[in-house]
């Protein structure tokens, strides 16, 4: 079965969020007052949405913190599996019977 990629929040803030809406990466910045670098730094997936930037980012588009916490949350743990597969498989799973 093909694995999908795994997609950082950066990708869908830009593709479902400022592409569509015509904001820059230099305005969204301006608007919610954090530095362009941060939010550039998110857009090409090099940096995560914290609580703070998903706070600003809900306020500014009317949606959840919940939402870019939990993006980040998803993406986070896609990447940690893929990088650990083959450990978390050799754990030997609780057996609530077992003696």
């Amino acid at each position: 079965m093909e694995r999908l990629p795994n997609i950082h929040p950066g990708e869908i803030l830009q593709e479902e969020f400022l592409g569509p809406l015509n904001i820059t990466a230099y305005r969204l910045s301006k608007d919610i007052g954090i530095p362009q670098t941060r939010v550039s730094e998110i857009l090409k997936g090099n940096r995560r949405i914290t609580a703070d930037t998903a706070l600003r980012l809900s306020y500014y588009f009317g949606n959840s913190p919940k939402f870019w916490l939990g993006l980040q949350d998803d993406y986070d743990l896609e990447e940690e599996k893929a990088n650990k597969l083959q450990e978390l498989e050799s754990i030997k799973r609780f057996e609530k019977n077992a003696a």
